[in-house]
């Protein structure tokens, strides 16, 4: 090996430093493969890791609290992060197919996007439907659906995310439900469901019932996968949709930390120890175009996320105290203009993922500013991913870019204005984070400070000052003929329609009748879990909206008072 740089020269190295460098290496070298070669092309032996020693305690080795270099001591040296990306489309037999597709290819995980009638909690033949049906995602009514979503996919072999959030107790109940009728027992089940409905209030804006109605079904769902599922996380706390809804990189840190740190209290007061479920807590970022303040942003989030779960919330699991993340790269940075260019974008963005340390990630591809990816266009953005891992060294050592001075100060800046945050919602919420971020959904604190954010880069870019390639400068190129795009078609959403009525038409209606006047009672006891009801329901084909509408009786819907 060769001499590493001594960046600790002149420094005391600790008997405790010494044992945690002790204990980063013997770590790693149980978990590296004994027999790999890592060098650069010009054969250049690679170290797994630089830096001193003794390094500061906010930064400590990868493997290590608080985790600032990242949660595995060996990262990508041992396992490459998850190749998911994201899909859905038209009918649940089309994006089967992409999903086959997209495997083929070499993904490693699969992601399902919902059309926003689903996303709602309302069925394809719903007239507030109309038009929308697999529009933006695959449509899924019923648990005849979800067989043909995964129909010869075995799910005990691939880990499933779900981006859904209102009705995600019922579309994991359907996935439960396919699963165990394809022969694979829940426990074996392992992915993710997104089921973050705090940032929908702050952000995203698919709620369909009041916010703690809403959290009661998110509770329902970490007990229930805290006793069942223990491979699942059942919930994604989610920063992607707040900074695609305008807020800066820290707001995205410190709001989804916060609700985060909201869902903790949620469970301690169910009863549940947080070592219980915290280490199925996952994460999910936005990966945007400023180079080093995302990588900064994901150094930070790990460091805050152990000190608060082990300090406020007394974790000594180490799993409750070490964030992963699934990582996704800025729809909102894409152009409609010059769209080749996004394939520039999105790559920048996704090797800022990983450079940060990200467990998954989902290349957007080039076409997404004008119409849902084509074949083709989501086969560059995962190849982008497999040039990123393959080609270009950046997983042969763990946190390269530790230890630049610019890196360290821009991670310690994104901490310092979170704290400001966490320090405001503590206060509004009288010592407790899970009141003051609904104090501040109520209020629209998280709204207006997101708006306002949006507000200010909007008045940049109209001034010139941020240069947007394609949109204020650098328009030759502009008028070019436009690319072919993915269309879903009247017909597809008329197939959809079609495959529900005979679904109702086959079902016992005295079974659906029963299994929802189940859910309204169970809904109606506060401590009563859904989740077993839930899945009771939905094998008797009730359909979505159905099972939505039983709830709403119960818990009423919600209208938000808009911020202006």
């Amino acid at each position: 090996m060769p001499a590493r740089p001594d960046l600790g020269a002149g420094r005391c190295v600790t008997l405790d430093a010494m044992a945690s460098k002790d204990t980063w290496r013997a770590a790693y070298e149980a978990a590296a493969p004994a027999d790999a070669t890592f060098e650069t092309m010009s054969g250049v032996p690679l170290e797994p890791l630089y830096g001193p020693d003794d390094p500061s305690d906010g930064v400590g080795f990868p493997g290590q609290y608080p985790y600032t270099r990242g949660p595995y001591a060996s990262m990508y040296r041992s396992k490459l992060w998850t190749m998911r990306m994201f899909a859905g489309f038209g009918t649940p037999a089309d994006t089967n197919a992409r999903f086959k597709d997209l495997l083929a290819a070499g993904g490693t995980g699969l992601s399902t996007a919902f059309d926003l009638p689903t996303l709602m909690g309302r069925d394809s033949d719903d007239p507030l439907a109309e038009g929308e049906v697999g529009k933006c995602g695959v449509a899924v009514d019923t648990l005849a659906d979800m067989h043909d979503l995964f129909a010869d996919i075995d799910l005990g072999a691939v880990t499933t995310s779900m981006t859904i959030n209102s009705p995600a107790a019922v579309i994991f109940a359907m996935y439960v439900a396919t699963a165990e009728d394809h022969g694979v027992e829940r426990a074996r089940l392992g992915g993710t469901l997104q089921n973050d409905i705090l940032k929908e209030y702050q952000a995203q804006k698919e709620f369909v019932f009041p916010p703690r109605p809403s959290m009661r079904l998110v509770r329902d769902t970490m007990t229930f996968c805290a006793a069942e599922m223990p491979r699942w996380h059942p919930i994604s706390i989610s920063g992607y949709h707040i900074r695609e809804a305008g807020s800066t990189a820290a707001q995205e840190l410190a709001f989804t930390l916060a609700n985060g740190f909201a869902y903790v209290e949620l469970a301690q007061q169910a009863g549940l120890p947080v070592d219980a479920f915290a280490p199925r807590l996952s994460f999910f970022f936005n990966a945007h175009i400023d180079f080093f303040e995302e990588i900064a942003k994901y150094r930070a989030a790990r460091r805050i996320w152990a000190r608060w779960l082990r300090d406020r919330y007394g974790a000594t699991d180490e799993r409750s105290m070490t964030l992963r993340f699934h990582t996704q790269t800025a729809g909102v940075s894409l152009t409609a203009q010059q769209p080749e260019v996004n394939v520039a974008r999105t790559a920048i963005e996704a090797l800022a993922g990983v450079l940060g340390g990200t467990q998954s990630l989902h290349t957007n591809s080039m076409d997404e500013a004008l119409a849902l990816p084509t074949e083709k266009a989501a086969r560059i953005a995962l190849r982008t991913q497999q040039v990123i891992a393959h080609e270009t060294g950046v997983t042969n050592v763990a946190d390269p870019l530790g230890g630049s001075w610019f890196v360290e100060e821009l991670t310690d800046e994104m901490e310092r204005r979170a704290t400001e945050i966490f320090e405001h919602l503590d206060r509004i919420g009288g010592g407790s984070i899970l009141e003051g971020v609904h104090a501040g959904i109520d209020d629209g604190w998280f709204q207006a400070e997101i708006a306002d954010s949006a507000y200010e880069l909007e008045r940049k870019v109209q001034s010139g000052r941020r240069v947007v390639v394609g949109v204020n400068a650098f328009t030759e190129g502009n008028d070019d003929a436009s690319m072919e795009i993915l269309r879903i078609t009247a017909e597809q959403e008329q197939t959809q329609i079609k495959r529900l009525g005979a679904v109702k038409a086959d079902r016992d209606s005295d079974a659906v009748a029963r299994a929802l006047d189940e859910v309204r009672r169970v809904a109606d006891d506060a401590e009563a879990n859904l989740m077993p009801t839930l899945i009771d329901a939905v094998r008797t084909m009730a359909t979505e909206g159905e099972v939505m509408a039983a709830l709403a009786d119960v818990f009423g819907t919600y209208t938000e008072t808009p911020v202006i």
